[in-house]
């Protein structure tokens, strides 16, 4: 994100939690209900909050470590920021938020949230809050499902280790249909969402053009990363038992459901995937991938 604004000419300020003697930092610390954000928003022209806590071992304090940090430490970053004439609020949600899969019709933005994790109850309670606010700060809800690319970790960090290292995947028969984004696809909407005009609050689904099955989905990366791919059949049932053992038991709705979105409103508001699934898969493994494709902009504003 961070190279993609620097190209398109935007200044850049970074709130961080710890000093990496990086230019354009400003420490906050820890994120939660009585972080203080004003050193790092003062001055912007807009705010892209990519912060969360993803994964967390704090035992029967988990959905308390969740909300701390993804709704009060959202709502309070925002907080300051309409106190301070910023202009716009770019929030990364989640998918989640509507559960791990999907019957029927693919997904609107206006569907009825239904989490199921503390994870994404946190990141849904935070879009409510960001919701009643009250400010003329122009505030965009961004619901990303999967994100992939380099240096993504989660569910696909596992996928591209297995698929590197040639073990075999239990996933050959899994029939389903996902949204997927990569990571330069998402960049470039937030880009694209900084340069132009839109509702006071508004959500947006932001995904590649195909939507696969998660079989499809590992035979690409295979076919991305130079290997053969080495897939399995393997009934749910016994799928399911070998998650739980692993300690990955919530995943299963991610592997074989369906999580179908319909894209058609991201479209309506101008903007298209800058690479497809292919494209995106192949930069995953580049050492050092190129920068995101980004629009220029014709003035220097500041972003935080």
């Amino acid at each position: 994100m961070i190279r993609a604004l620097d190209n398109a000419g935007w200044s850049v300020r970074r709130a961080v939690r710890v000093a990496t003697g990086q230019a354009g930092e400003v420490v906050v610390g820890s994120i939660g209900r009585a972080t203080v954000w004003e050193d790092s928003v003062k001055g912007a022209d807009a705010v892209i909050h990519l912060a969360a806590r993803v994964h967390d071992n704090a035992g029967n304090k988990l959905e308390e470590s969740y909300r701390e940090v993804n709704t009060a430490g959202t709502l309070s970053l925002a907080a300051a920021a309409a106190n301070l004439g910023v202009r716009d609020f770019i929030f990364v949600s989640t998918v989640l938020v509507h559960g791990r899969a999907n019957m029927g019709a693919p997904l609107r933005e206006a569907d009825p949230p239904l989490p199921d994790t503390a994870y994404a109850a946190s990141k849904l309670a935070a879009e409510q809050g960001l919701r009643g606010l009250g400010s003329s700060m122009r505030i965009t809800v961004v619901r990303p499902p999967l994100v992939y690319g380099q240096g993504a970790r989660g569910n696909f960090a596992l996928l591209q280790k297995a698929v590197l290292a040639g073990i075999p995947l239990p996933l050959a028969d899994i029939d389903n249909r996902r949204a997927f984004v990569s990571r330069d696809n998402l960049v470039s909407f937030v880009l694209h969402r900084l340069c132009n005009s839109g509702a006071a609050f508004d959500t947006f689904f932001v995904a590649d053009d195909e939507q696969v099955s998660t079989s499809e989905f590992v035979k690409r990366l295979a076919r991305a990363a130079g290997k053969s791919e080495r897939m399995f059949s393997l009934p749910p049932s016994v799928l399911r038992l070998l998650l739980k053992a692993s300690g990955r038991g919530g995943t299963i709705g991610s592997l074989t459901g369906s999580l179908e979105l319909d894209i058609a409103k991201v479209y309506q508001a101008g903007w298209r995937p800058v690479e497809t699934l292919d494209e995106g898969l192949r930069r995953s493994f580049l050492t050092c991938a190129p920068d995101a494709p980004t629009s220029p902009l014709r003035t220097m504003r500041r972003v935080a």
